[in-house]
């Protein structure tokens, strides 16, 4: 069944969330390279104590970042649906994910990559290259396309959900927080932190019930009119309670262990995850609702820096590899020169013929 498209004004401050969403993750990856979580192909594990620092950002980062990606994603995908109907929605999803998740699998890949092929004597790339599978960050457009095609059937069975303005109530927020609690921690159970998903590549599976469940609420976000109808009070309050959860959950981390430390964990993440969204959602619908010609291009290339950023990181570190700083300065060295470069080779990309109906 093809509902009825809504008319809606553009909601610029999503789009200025998706810039300020992707430099993040741009930050997160060069905090990554530099710290002492050696998750990215190409690391220089800290030396010395702000490491430490980078770390922490790498532990917020990942509270709540790419869960505010899913429910954006899920945010626009009903009315995608209603737009296209299904076979055209699974048809745009299908180019618009799959290719360039194919592009950064064989193209792009094997050039990041090919800095932990070096010194495997022996062993001819080929072999490196299929024995380390992996599409990378590109695992967020991989899990993307699952979820697509799951709202897509869902509703070649059943009709949309009625579109009406319902504002979003304190109690519900909570009931989230505490179910979406409960369930990770007993997700980590079978998936603790740490596991990795070869050939899938998922870097993150601890946080697929987060992942699931945020692009499930931006589905019905669009729907109830959530996103225009939270109170700006929300907003600050969203910020405070982030605060406030990581200011009491956050050093208990640090001196429980085992399924205590698993339950703080997960509390903690699903308070700050979507204190966080709450407050920069509001924040920026409050502030940051317009858009201007450099805005429209970052956003116009947020998507595309995505998929190549990190043959940018990779080549920046191999190119400050011989420079000696604390891993913070090296950090911020890196960082300040990958976000233009990255948003300039993006550019680059999309000046391609048909480029960008794929980005």
């Amino acid at each position: 069944m093809k509902a009825e498209p809504r008319t809606r004004t553009r909601l610029y401050a999503i789009d200025n969330l998706r810039i300020v969403l992707t430099v993040l993750v741009v930050a997160h990856h060069v905090a990554v390279t530099y710290g002492n979580i050696p998750l990215w192909f190409y690391t220089e594990p800290a030396k010395d104590a702000s490491g430490g620092l980078l770390d922490l950002l790498v532990m917020f980062d990942q509270a709540f970042f790419m869960g505010f990606f899913f429910l954006i994603s899920g945010f626009f995908t009903p009315g995608s649906h209603d737009r296209k109907g299904g076979r055209s929605f699974v048809r745009d999803r299908l180019i618009r994910l799959g290719i360039p998740l194919l592009v950064f699998l064989v193209l792009l890949r094997p050039l990041v990559n090919f800095g932990g092929f070096a010194g495997r004597e022996g062993m001819p790339y080929w072999h490196y290259y299929i024995g380390s599978w992996d599409p990378g960050p590109m695992w967020f457009a991989e899990v993307l396309i699952v979820f697509a095609l799951a709202y897509a059937l869902w509703r070649s069975r059943r009709a949309p959900l009625e579109q009406r303005a319902e504002p979003l109530r304190a109690k519900w927020i909570v009931l989230y927080v505490l179910g979406l609690a409960a369930v990770t921690f007993l997700w980590r159970i079978p998936v603790p932190t740490g596991t990795y998903v070869p050939v899938l590549g998922l870097p993150s599976p601890q946080f697929l019930p987060q992942y699931a469940s945020m692009f499930a609420l931006g589905c019905v976000a669009f729907r109830r009119g959530w996103f225009e109808t939270l109170p700006a009070r929300a907003g600050r309050l969203g910020f405070v309670a982030a605060g406030v959860s990581s200011a009491v959950l956050v050093p208990l981390l640090f001196v429980t262990g085992g399924a205590l430390s698993s339950a703080v964990s997960a509390l903690w993440e699903s308070a700050f995850a979507v204190s966080m969204i709450i407050g920069l959602t509001v924040w920026f619908r409050e502030r940051f609702n317009r858009q201007g010609p450099r805005g429209r291009f970052l956003a116009d290339h947020a998507y595309t820096v995505y998929v190549i950023h990190p043959l940018v990181l990779v080549g920046l570190g191999w190119a400050f590899r011989w420079l000696e700083a604390i891993a913070i300065v090296k950090f911020a060295i890196v960082l300040a020169l990958a976000l233009p470069l990255c948003w300039w080779i993006a550019y680059l990309a999309r000046s391609l013929p048909g480029a960008k109906r794929v980005l």
